[in-house]
């Protein structure tokens, strides 16, 4: 990297961190911040650079030295080391710094950092839905300027989105792979396009069919398919401001139906994860479980998109439901020169080559748009079933923590019993009005 260039975003970089605590490393065509990920190479020189000219400074960048703490899932804690290891290798004016990766998975992040900010890890993974509690805890850098360029020209339109509180880029994105999408075994389920066919294969093979219906993540693919809708509008505090549903209607009537009929099969097991699974012929579940499903179902694995089902409305209608999105934060920070390696290797790690790396590694589907096109990861079933499926989700957004439990609460009383086949439509269309009236309440 040029000398002269990272001499003007240091300086933008103290300007910010004197101001908010943080900022943006800033230079033309995202040179000081970024990785030049079109050659294999960890280095961030920029060649293209026309802003070096006009800075007539030539004395080294101090970016200091310390420690900068990363958390990650605990199965790419090597791979991130490593990474890491070449980047600082690339670039020696950085080199200060010693890297510490942690194994934190995404799920449990927020709720680590946001009790101890300070004593966090200075970058961390991150589930999307969890992006408006760690802003609203002050515990995301706000990404602007270049850096929030590199994240729009680099990534699909649905990871920038769930990196993205109302019109602020909080993270660098990761991966596009937190979907969920059909394995079957191919030897039982004769039409995977149809959700009444598949249930009775596994019934006449007697086999299991898995569903986690009692779960918020899940549980939405049902109403989405016949047309409701269900998000939340936030500021970018991060605070809710209102919720758009329109589940109490007669279209989320018959996804309720839906799930009760579901339910109703012999062949019906509440569970999303292979690996906890028996006998099984057809599940519910995501990429990260491709491995398991290889092994369990052998020559016979297979995968695709949800099915369609017939509703109680004699109408057919294609299974929905989340896309969600493994997002990369920085932590505030008051070192100018820590920010500006921050940001630099956030860029390195979610660029086009590493993701390639990581998706070779250890299965993460990118969200790199250039990553996506490479030959490997569109010949992969799983991600294949999976993109063929976003076509029909909508990007996971940000819900209260409330949400959850209640989805489950819903999920459980039809387990139970609770709520069946034998229940009135007005009594199904009350429970249906106060989930509703509930979620509605978590934003005002």
């Amino acid at each position: 990297m040029k000398k002269k260039v990272l001499a003007t975003l240091l300086a933008t970089a103290m300007v910010a961190a004197t101001l908010v605590g943080c900022g943006n490393s800033s230079n033309e065509e995202g040179g000081a911040s970024s990785a030049d990920n079109t050659a294999g190479d960890a280095s961030t020189t920029n060649t293209a650079d026309s802003s070096a000219s006009t800075d007539s400074s030539s004395e080294p960048v101090e970016y200091g030295s310390g420690t900068i703490k990363i958390w990650v899932a605990e199965n790419v804690v090597d791979f991130t080391q490593k990474k890491a290891a070449e980047f600082m290798e690339a670039n020696p004016d950085m080199a200060g710094y010693e890297i510490s990766v942690e194994p934190v998975g995404e799920g449990d992040a927020a709720g680590n950092i946001i009790t101890d900010v300070e004593g966090g890890a200075d970058m961390y993974g991150f589930a999307q839905d969890q992006i408006t509690r760690l802003v609203s805890a002050g515990a995301l850098c706000p990404i602007t300027g270049d850096n929030a360029s590199f994240v729009t020209g680099q990534n699909d339109e649905d990871a920038t989105n769930a990196a993205t509180v109302g019109d602020v880029v909080y993270a660098y994105p990761m991966t596009s792979d937190n979907g969920y999408f059909l394995y079957y075994d191919s030897s039982v389920v004769t039409d995977p396009s149809s959700l009444e066919k598949i249930v009775a294969d596994c019934e006449a093979a007697g086999k299991n069919f898995y569903m986690e219906i009692n779960s918020g993540w899940y549980q939405p693919s049902f109403f989405f398919a016949t047309g409701c809708t269900f998000t939340y509008d936030t500021d970018n505090d991060g605070n809710f401001t209102a919720c758009n549903m329109d589940y109490a209607s007669d279209k989320g009537l018959v996804a309720l139906k839906e799930i009760i009929e579901l339910k109703a099969s012999p062949a019906f097991q509440n569970g999303s994860s292979i690996s906890s699974g028996t006998n099984i012929g057809a599940i519910i579940d995501g990429t990260w479980d491709a491995g398991a499903a290889k092994e369990i179902f052998g020559d016979n694995y297979a995968c695709a998109k949800l099915p369609m089902f017939e509703g109680s409305d004699g109408q057919k209608y294609q299974m929905s439901g989340f896309g969600g999105f493994k997002l990369l934060g920085i932590k505030p920070q008051e070192d100018a020169g820590k920010l500006a390696v921050c940001h630099a290797l956030a860029q390195f790690l979610t660029g086009t080559d590493v993701q390639l790396a990581r998706f070779t590694e250890v299965g993460w589907g990118p969200s790199n748009v250039a990553a996506q096109q490479d030959a490997t990861v569109q010949a992969d079933e799983a991600l294949a079933a999976l993109r063929d499926q976003l076509a029909f989700d909508i990007p996971q957004g940000n819900y209260p923590g409330d949400y959850w439990n209640l989805a489950t609460a819903l999920g459980d009383d039809i387990i139970s019993g609770t709520l069946s086949t034998s229940t009135s439509d007005a009594d199904l269309t009350a429970a249906l009005q106060t989930f509703q009236d509930t979620c509605i309440s978590y934003a005002q």
